[in-house]
């Protein structure tokens, strides 16, 4: 089966769609022996897949199309010109924006969530629009969609109208060569040398991204906490700014307690399970989640992690997590006290989230995710 995935949309490798596609790719190359796999890759992004070696073909997509209207363009006209003129049977798409309208081969795509019915002013008016409307016609022209949870599963048949039985529902997976609890020790003394990290800290990692992610009320909690505790703990950030990251570095800035308030940037994948294991604790605010790869990764080296349950994230961390009401400052403030002073607890989140972590296996997911191709190129044929 000659199958291609499309990776243009994964923003230089800084996205949770990234992740996906990264640990997708990885996941099939036990399978290349048996079908013939290409990948669609913005030439910028080359370097990214280097670890894929000559096991699949990397076909070169101009960076002319990167930007997002002319990414979407490119996936309507030039992609279906690509697959027919070299006999494609499956094209994957891991991204809902960038659905075909009509392929000369099968179609799979990926369906993380659908924030825009959920957070408003996710994304601007036009984005929006696009998101809620267009692509609601688009997914219904799928030869097949995967979900990567219930929840997901549950909103699409809620607002595109597609039955959750016709949908895949493939919950995402972890390297847990990479994510493994590791050596606290080494990884503290290497945060507070690259990072001058040397006191316990509360780590969110995720893009900067205002309001989805709740960065802001995140910060009020913190100075909440500063305030009645006293204690010496940090408040950790690593991600990319993203939309509205102005209101969350102006929130930092305002804080009584900005010396504390850390930003960190983009974490490279090599670097971040030791970031992991050095934090004293992980926090996941975020109003809406399709999936929440960093509870999950932070659970898998051993971090105890608080969380909210919105969107898929209940879901997905169950009864291994802190849970509090993103919304709600007390609480989150709350939540922070507790695992700063309760070490028991600490120890008790610790050894529930290694083992929930355990459920997310990529070797078992791409497994299944072949089978949807095999069975979307039938039904085409």
């Amino acid at each position: 089966m000659k199958i291609a995935i499309s990776t243009s949309v994964i923003q230089r490798g800084k996205t949770g769609v990234a992740q996906y596609v990264f640990a997708l790719v990885k996941a099939m190359l036990p399978y290349t022996d048996r079908h013939d796999i290409h990948l669609l890759v913005l030439e910028k992004d080359r370097p990214l897949f280097d670890f894929v070696g000559d096991r699949m073909k990397i076909v070169g997509v101009p960076e002319k199309f990167q930007p997002a209207a002319r990414n979407v363009l490119w996936h309507q006209t030039a992609l279906p010109a690509w697959l027919r003129s070299n006999h494609i049977d499956v094209i994957h798409v891991p991204s809902y924006r960038r659905m075909p309208w009509r392929a000369p081969c099968a179609t799979v795509a990926t369906i993380h969530d659908l924030a825009p019915f959920h957070v408003a002013g996710k994304y601007d008016m036009a984005r929006m629009f696009y998101g809620r409307v267009v692509v609601r016609w688009l997914a219904r022209r799928q030869d097949a969609i995967i979900a990567i949870s219930g929840n997901t599963a549950q909103d699409i048949e809620k607002f595109f109208g597609i039955p959750v039985a016709r949908l895949d529902v493939i919950l995402n997976g972890i390297d847990h060569a990479r994510f493994s609890p590791g050596d606290p020790a080494r990884a503290a003394a290497d945060a507070a040398t690259r990072w001058k990290l040397d006191r316990p800290f509360f780590l969110y990692i995720s893009r900067l991204e205002h309001p989805a992610k709740n960065h802001v009320r995140l910060i009020e909690a913190f100075n909440r906490f500063k305030s009645a505790s006293g204690l010496d703990w940090l408040l950790v950030l690593g991600g990319t700014d993203w939309n509205g990251a102005e209101h969350i570095h102006a929130a930092a800035a305002a804080s009584p307690f900005a010396k504390d308030i850390r930003f960190l940037g983009f974490i490279d994948d090599a670097i971040l399970p030791d970031l992991y294991r050095a934090a004293s604790a992980m926090v996941y605010p975020s109003l809406y989640e399709g999936f929440g790869f960093p509870p999950i990764e932070a659970m898998a080296c051993g971090c105890p992690v608080l969380s909210s349950t919105r969107g898929s994230l209940g879901e997905v961390v169950g009864d291994a997590a802190a849970t509090v009401d993103p919304e709600n400052i007390a609480d989150i403030s709350a939540g922070l006290q507790r695992l700063a002073t309760d070490t028991a607890w600490r120890t008790q989140l610790r050894e529930a989230g290694f083992h929930n972590a355990r459920r997310f296996d990529w070797a078992d997911n791409a497994a299944k995710v072949l089978k949807v191709y095999e069975r979307a190129a039938a039904t085409r044929r």
